[in-house]
């Protein structure tokens, strides 16, 4: 499962690409980073260095010092905390010997941002205090330069400043874990619930059929010695069956197909399919009148699979569980609901807590609470089973 390559918010950086994006530069942008730092700091500190004679001048010591951040820079992804101590100890030291400012503060201010960003919040306000603190004691105890109120106040502005937006980066970066995290949830979410509704799918149509097939295989062998010529009837309802169930399984199978590939398309179950499972559970034995009251009319294709699945896995179990002679399926159209009734006349009305957990019953109530309705199963006033589903249609159409 691929995470999403863009997020909708925050820097350029961060809406890129996926290391982007996790707060993490890839390792050849970073060593160019440290390389870039390298030069600026070192070609920058000399520069700066002439521009402050009343500064200690550059010596070996500074060189040192000023290349410390940039080598830092290169491992603070393994070790953000050493990496940060490195980088605030050399900048510290750097000002406390009383060498010029200028770009010291750049990896300085790489390295702050990095440890915040990582969720090293102490050792960055650390590392700030001490870098601090390097000026103040040079000024102060070494009198490296006379102390300053406006310098001093500017220094501790600016790394305020700095954590300030190290923060808001780290905000950022929070962000984009939560928004990946949604992801991967909805994903997740979204197979789950492809993969019952193909598992119910895949249920309704093997079990229906099948059981037909079944039942009519029983008959031709009752009647292959007894009564040949009625054989071959029982042998044509088969084969509908099993054509029917072939057609209906490659439609499924269509679905997973994959992407770019088109999937030729096929009917989806209807209401007026209901007729063709009337006409199948006869050669089953099973005679089924169907009585439609109220005003019927189009409905959206999810109620109407879902009326058309719940009739076909009620007679599937009739025929399979039943032993019963005849079914009732009632549809009842209503202001903006469907009421789909089917009742039997068979034996099992005794033993509904027995059905209530197997034969598909829980598929059918999943189906009818999909669409928030309610699907009951019962006793029948003629001794059978009696399975009511209630399915909201949102009204005229």
């Amino acid at each position: 499962m691929r995470e999403p390559a863009d997020l909708p918010w925050g820097p350029p950086w961060m809406r890129g690409r996926q290391q982007w994006a996790h707060g993490e530069a890839p390792a050849v942008p970073r060593y160019l980073l440290a390389l870039v730092v390298g030069v600026i700091q070192l070609g920058g500190s000399v520069g700066a260095s002439h521009a402050q004679p009343t500064r200690r001048p550059l010596d070996a010591l500074a060189f040192a010092l000023l290349l410390v951040a940039p080598l830092a820079i290169t491992v603070q992804r393994r070790f953000p905390v050493q990496a940060m101590a490195a980088i605030a100890a050399a900048a510290s030291a750097y000002l406390l010997r009383g060498y010029a400012y200028g770009p010291v503060f750049l990896g300085l201010a790489i390295g702050l941002v990095a440890a915040v960003v990582r969720g090293h919040r102490v050792v960055a306000w650390l590392g700030a205090a001490a870098v601090l603190a390097g000026d103040a004691l040079g000024r102060l105890a070494f009198h490296t330069a006379p102390w300053s109120w406006p310098a001093a106040g500017g220094l501790l502005a600016w790394v305020l400043v700095l954590l300030a937006f190290a923060e808001v980066v780290r905000g950022w970066r929070e962000r984009a874990a939560t928004y990946r995290q949604a992801m991967r949830e909805t994903r997740l979410r979204q197979a789950g619930e492809e993969r019952l509704r193909i598992a119910q799918e895949l249920h309704d149509v093997v079990a229906h059929h099948m059981s037909l097939i079944n039942v009519q295989a029983g008959v031709a062998l009752h009647l292959a010695d007894r009564r040949p010529e009625q054989v071959e009837p029982a042998l044509v309802a088969i084969r509908d069956a099993s054509k029917e169930a072939l057609t209906e399984l490659r439609s499924l199978i269509d679905v997973l197909r994959l992407d770019g590939v088109p999937a030729p398309r096929s009917p989806v179950a209807t209401l007026a399919g209901i007729d063709d499972i009337v006409e199948r559970s006869g050669h089953a034995g099973l005679r089924v009148t169907k009585t439609v009251t109220g005003q019927p009319r189009p409905l959206s294709a999810a109620v109407e699979l879902a009326a058309y699945r719940i009739v076909q896995e009620a007679i599937t179990n009739i025929v399979r569980h039943a032993h019963a002679q005849r079914a009732m399926v009632m549809l009842d159209y209503g202001a903006d609901r469907l009421a789909v009734t089917i009742e039997d006349d068979g034996d099992r009305g005794s033993k509904v807590s027995n059905l209530v957990q197997g034969n598909g019953i829980s598929g059918m109530q999943e189906r009818a609470r999909a669409l928030g309705g309610e699907l009951r199963v019962g006793p029948g006033a003629g001794g059978g089973l009696r399975v009511e589903a209630d399915l909201p249609t949102g009204g005229q159409r």
